[in-house]
């Protein structure tokens, strides 16, 4: 995945969720933030982050935020970039998920199963699957979390993917971490209890989960490798 036209700036402050201001080339400029996360972690005045920067004149923003250094560790905050980089890994096959070691035939994205939409589907000649995705930005002490917000459609996923499960498929949840270098990923058993008990009850009824960290700098982010994960 590679962004074009990258600016380097420095952070100020996050009125709400969709915004921040940030200077940018010695001019303070108002910039879309590609994630509805709090971030508070991360987002500290001060700070420099990376924006992509837009040509096109119906943009509220000229700007988006997309990645922020956290001491000497680059953060990629695009919230929408975990599913093009699973989907680009797994059509490049750079990432082999267990179970489906035969030759996809078929990908999408987006299927809808039930009540949820899951991220990407899959099939081989033998096997359909499901894979749910998703992007991770907490880290503390080299340990990643997710979620750093209650999610209850997070809950509601996972539960159906135990039932996709129950019907045959092979279901995946993937948690794609947002840097490189981390210790290992757990839920987030602090922010959302619930979350972590369904994800550890997933694992148990044959949901694999899995975390990958990735290759991330300035402009551009790929999947690394896979990474211990802690229920």
């Amino acid at each position: 995945m590679i962004y074009e036209n990258m600016v380097k700036a420095t952070f100020i402050k996050r009125p709400n969720r969709f915004i921040a201001h940030c200077i940018v080339n010695g001019k303070e400029e108002i910039v879309h933030v590609k994630n509805t996360g709090k971030c508070r972690e991360l987002l500290i005045e001060g700070c420099t982050v990376y924006l992509q920067e837009h040509d096109n004149p119906n943009r509220k923003t000229k700007y988006s935020l997309i990645s922020v250094l956290k001491g000497d560790r680059l953060i990629n905050m695009d919230s929408q970039v975990p599913n093009k980089v699973v989907y680009e890994a797994l059509v490049n096959k750079d990432i082999i998920l267990p179970g489906l070691d035969e030759e996809i035939t078929y990908i999408k994205a987006e299927k809808t199963y039930k009540s949820s939409r899951f991220d990407i589907y899959i099939e081989t000649e033998n096997k359909k699957a499901f894979v749910e995705v998703k992007g991770v930005t907490l880290e503390e002490n080299g340990v990643v979390l997710f979620p750093d917000a209650k999610t209850e459609r997070g809950v509601k996923h996972i539960n159906e993917l135990v039932e996709a499960s129950k019907d045959g498929y092979i279901s995946y949840i993937l948690f794609v971490i947002q840097m490189k270098g981390v210790k290992y990923f757990t839920p987030n058993t602090k922010m959302h209890e619930e979350f972590a008990n369904v994800l550890k009850n997933a694992s148990l009824n044959k949901v694999i989960v899995l975390a990958y960290d990735c290759n991330v700098d300035y402009k551009s982010i790929s999947i690394n490798e896979k990474i211990k994960v802690i229920l």
